[in-house]
């Protein structure tokens, strides 16, 4: 498959149980890597250095890797250790302030994964914390924030005010004492936001710090993080790290995930195609053993081309321009409810604010700004191309 040594060796530590076969294989892979810079690039581009020194670490496996090479690792290591460490406290009081207006709050993606199957061991790297409240309780979660310190990312446009809770993944991210923290309360889309009500309804309550939060229950988890990388590849953009928290959660969870359950939700949430496309690079290049019926459904609905995207991915998982514009696009205009509230995200985003132009455009003044706003009615090739 036109892989490197190192690609090979980085794929398999992306996981946390191991055969003895595995070991002997990565041991092998490390004695014919060559190119340790480009090993060391990619565990920092795939988000992965932390769990890879654990993992080589645990393994007996960092005896054969050069030692300024496992300095690296290790220095990322404890950096991520101390971040998730402090992401903890601070979110035990984001988790105070919601539990004492009895809003539920769940804990998704980073955070999620890394207390219920990576250990709470600083092993999954995170940039902020993402959370799922009720749609009802959207909009007051973020005003108790707000009200405690918290300071909301601008809007792009005055006339997004009506869409927060309809438009993009999530509400405009907060930040306050250190913490990002992004309040969704949709994850399927609106379509099938029946969904998004069975993935909160099915969490189970869990201690955080001594305040309570809940977890997603595995197989509503696996689906969602499936979606969500979806969606990142829709923005030719993909990590190794998202297709490892597919692994972990099969290693650990397996027995609730796989199955004819699995395929019924995919169908049910509309992602046949997205599910097998992920699925595939898991069983024939990360060599996750999958059951017959699991098989069966990859072979049925993966793309053709899904292990070539993943390969590519694999080598370059950032910084790529998005392939099809038009498509993510109205993917995100279709998502909106309403022909008003359409317009409403339409006209915002060829007319943003004046400091969004600048910031985008790298203007130092809003007249300088007002220059390129002709630019922004190109985007309407969007919606005619």
């Amino acid at each position: 498959m036109n892989l490197r040594t190192e690609e090979l060796l980085l794929c398999g530590l992306c996981r946390l149980s191991f055969s003895s076969g595995q070991i002997k294989k990565l041991k092998n892979l490390i004695d014919n890597t060559n190119d340790w810079d480009y090993f060391l690039s990619l565990t920092h581009n795939h988000g992965v250095s932390a769990l890879v020194y654990h993992n080589s670490g645990r393994l007996g496996l960092a005896d054969h890797i050069p030692p300024p090479v496992t300095g690296h690792l290790r220095n990322s290591y404890m950096m991520n250790l101390a971040r998730n460490s402090g992401f903890m406290v601070k979110m035990t009081r984001v988790l105070n302030l919601l539990n004492n207006r009895n809003i539920k709050t769940v804990l998704l993606k980073g955070l999620a994964l890394e207390l219920s199957v990576y250990g709470n061991s600083g092993l999954r790297q995170m940039t902020d914390v993402d959370i799922l409240v009720s749609p009802e309780n959207a909009l007051a979660a973020r005003q108790i924030l707000i009200e405690n310190g918290f300071v909301s990312k601008p809007l792009k446009s005055v006339l997004y005010k009506p869409l927060l809770t309809c438009s993009g993944k999530h509400l405009p991210g907060l930040s306050g004492e250190g913490l990002s923290v992004d309040i969704h309360n949709d994850l399927f889309g609106r379509k099938k936001s029946f969904l998004t009500r069975i993935f909160y309804d099915e969490s189970t309550e869990t201690p955080v710090g001594g305040e309570k939060a809940y977890m997603p229950a595995p197989l509503m988890f696996f689906a969602y993080l499936v979606k969500h990388l979806w969606l990142h590849e829709m923005k030719n953009e993909s990590q190794l790290r998202l297709y490892t928290d597919l692994v972990v959660l099969i290693e650990k969870h397996g027995g609730e995930i796989l199955g004819p359950a699995l395929t019924t939700l995919a169908e049910k949430a509309g992602i046949n195609e997205i599910m097998a496309s992920r699925l595939k690079p898991l069983r024939d290049i990360l060599e996750i053993p999958f059951p017959a019926v699991i098989n069966s459904f990859i072979d049925k609905w993966a793309a053709p081309e899904s292990l070539d995207k993943f390969l590519f991915f694999l080598k370059s998982p950032k910084n790529n321009p998005p392939v099809n514009k038009t498509r993510l696009y109205r993917y995100h205009l279709n998502e909106i409810p309403g022909l008003h509230r359409k317009f409403l995200f339409v006209a915002g985003d060829l007319f943003p604010s004046p400091e969004f132009m600048k910031n985008r455009y790298g203007c130092t003044s809003r007249l300088e700004a007002l220059l390129y706003y002709p630019l922004r009615l190109g985007k309407l090739w969007y919606l005619i191309g």
